[in-house]
């Protein structure tokens, strides 16, 4: 039967794979080729949700890989057929397993319009059924190894495939070779999302960034996202948290001769753990168009040959105006400075010797000129130059290069410090932390999961004396020193650092030995804490210094303390109730002037004792 089924197969072929003398001919017509099989698994379940056929040469030979069967399929002419004899070598195998679940099938759009065309107007799903393979069970995944020849004949093809009750994929999507337009043509069922995208997930902000543009568009057309090349527990954890419903990877479960009945085990392990990933975070980058959103001064121009006397009486009819744009055209080319004009315009003889001349003369012939859609960066350029008439006189607004209006420079200051208390928010641009809205975001998410965590503030004590003692130098350097502390005995897949702002910082565990992790940390800034003091202040455990009263007193060493709060699952639905209370836990910890307190408990360990020691040991 089998041998039946091949030379029906090998009829409907080209003269080249019937005739031809090539390698992958021969293989072809010998039924050389077999399929191996490899899950798809459901990252909501942990089961398999489906199988794809993957086409392999004979084991050993030349021929055996995917890569090196394409290539020989180019060299001999036979892509198309080489891909139909794929798509029948896969029904072939699967059916003769038993066809037990869904199966994703490999063939580009032109192969798939040849291969309904072959199978004769309405017969699609017949064809499927004589191999023991139900229609209804069928994916078949679009390449593009080649681009779309024919888009009317493939939506025809498409009409044919959803008819027989078959579905529809679109491979690698990103790839460089899957579109958008593609997609949108389509409207496959499912998108493979590129592995480019998947590897390495948990360490790359921007892909995850990428990932969720993907999401959104997935969202409009209706279509499941597949996530490929899944090689990591990591990766796998982060993708099932963003809600990515399906994935393909070796993690998973690696290519076989037989379909597989479950996803491999640490694979299964990740996908019941409740335990929430610590995703990537991406620090907001400098805005571009942050100027569409500012005043921009719609004023009057001059040109290069208006007069001293016409700028004159524009100025004096329009005192609202603190500048004037010199345009040649539509381009600006200089600035007046209205106070600095009217200085010169109300000297002795000004007006007898310059009034009729060009006003180029009085002019500002390097204004600064900013575009619509430049960046916080470009601004912070102005405020930063050494050139401070750029204050004094604003700037010049351009779009594509055109004159549009005037900024001034209250306006550039505060929309620089605007953008910054932004970006700040988002990540602290001392420590480059997580800042406000990475942290509740990522609590909010916890929240969400039903997993439990402990939510820990953590607050250094006596801070501002040693700040104001030292300077703020110092002081940046004692702040990092926190930064490094917890990043370091936090366990970046299960643990976020955040940070608040100043000497504050979140951190949030889902490790089990959460308080044993914070003792480090305490611990460890009090060692390293006392090599910022100098000799005097670490002979005497401290240093004098004003309280908030400006009354001179002595203060203790600077030493940390972290309040923590244990979040059992289902008691708070959101993140700012898990920071009012972690805030809570703080003030509790700051009470007790170091060591580790859980809300409502006694101190989680006394590390004054350790850092008294280790005074007494440097004083000597």
């Amino acid at each position: 039967m089998k041998h039946e089924r091949l030379q029906r197969m090998l009829a409907l072929l080209s003269p080249a794979a019937q005739l031809g003398a090539g390698p992958l001919a021969r293989l072809m017509r010998d039924g050389g080729l077999h399929c191996v099989f490899q899950p798809l698994g459901d990252l909501r379940e942990g089961s398999i949700f489906a199988h794809e056929a993957l086409i392999r040469g004979p084991e050993g030979s030349a021929l055996h890989t995917p890569d090196v069967l394409l290539q020989r399929a180019r060299d001999e002419q036979l892509l198309q057929d080489f891909e139909l004899m794929c798509v029948f070598t896969a029904l072939q195998d699967w059916g003769d397993h038993g066809a037990p679940g869904r199966l994703f099938v490999n063939i580009s759009a032109d192969a798939l319009v040849h291969a309904v065309a072959l199978c004769g107007e309405g017969r699609l799903g017949e064809t499927v059924r004589s191999f023991g393979v139900s229609a209804r069970m069928l994916v078949l995944e679009i390449t593009e190894h080649e681009r779309v020849t024919d888009m009317p004949a493939l939506r025809e093809a498409i009409r044919e495939v959803h008819a027989c009750g078959a579905r529809l994929a679109l491979d690698d999507f990103g790839d460089g070779r899957s579109s958008l337009r593609l997609w949108s043509e389509v409207k496959p069922d499912f998108v493979k999302i590129d592995r480019y995208f998947i590897h390495d997930i948990s360490e790359h902000p921007e892909n995850l960034q990428m990932l969720q543009a993907i999401k959104g568009i997935a969202d409009v057309f209706g279509t499941t996202l597949i996530a490929e090349g899944i090689e990591t527990r990591d990766d796998l954890r982060a993708l099932r948290d963003l809600a990515i419903p399906y994935g393909q990877g070796w993690v998973l479960g690696r290519p076989a001769r037989a379909p597989r009945e479950a996803i491999d085990g640490p694979a299964l392990d990740v996908l019941q753990d409740r335990r929430v990933a610590v995703l990537p975070h991406l620090g907001q980058t400098a805005r571009p168009g942050i100027l569409r959103s500012l005043m921009v001064l719609q004023a009057p121009t001059v040109t290069p040959a208006t007069s001293n006397d016409e700028v004159a009486a524009l100025l004096q009819e329009r005192t609202d105006l603190h500048a004037l744009a010199v345009v040649n055209g539509t381009r600006p080319v200089a600035l007046i400075n209205r106070q600095q004009f009217m200085n010169h315009y109300a000297t002795l003889y000004f007006r007898e010797v310059h009034g009729r001349k060009p006003c180029v003369g009085f002019a500002n012939n390097t204004p600064r000129v900013v575009e619509l859609d430049c960046d916080v960066d470009q601004l912070v350029g102005i405020l930063t130059s050494q050139d401070q008439r750029y204050l004094s006189d604003g700037y010049i607004v351009t779009d594509n290069g055109r004159y549009v209006g005037l900024g001034t420079g209250d306006q550039l200051v505060r929309a620089v410090t605007e953008t910054r208390i932004e970006a700040a928010r988002h990540a602290n641009p001392l420590t480059f932390l997580p800042g406000n809205i990475p942290i509740s975001m990522h609590m909010q998410r916890l929240l969400e999961s039903g997993t439990e965590f402990v939510a820990c503030y953590a607050d250094l004590n006596n801070f501002k004396p040693f700040n104001d003692h030292y300077g703020y130098w110092r002081g940046d350097q004692m702040i990092r020193l926190v930064a490094r502390l917890a990043t370091t005995h936090c366990d970046a897949r299960r643990d976020f650092v955040g940070h608040v702002g100043g000497d504050d910082f979140m951190l949030i565990f889902q490790s089990s030995n959460w308080l044993q992790r914070c003792k480090h940390i305490v611990d460890e800034f009090a060692r390293e804490a006392l090599t910022l003091f100098d000799d005097g202040a670490r002979a005497l455990g401290g240093i004098h210094s004003e309280d908030r009263h400006g009354v001179r007193r002595f203060f203790p060493c600077t030493t940390l303390a972290i309040g923590a709060v244990r979040i059992q699952p289902g008691v708070y639905r959101h993140a700012e109730e898990v920071a009012n209370l972690a805030a809570m836990a703080k003030h509790e910890a700051k009470l007790a002037a170091s060591g580790v307190v859980l809300h409502g408990s006694e101190p989680a360990g006394p590390p004054h004792n350790a850092l008294r020691a280790l005074q007494s040991v440097l004083a000597a």
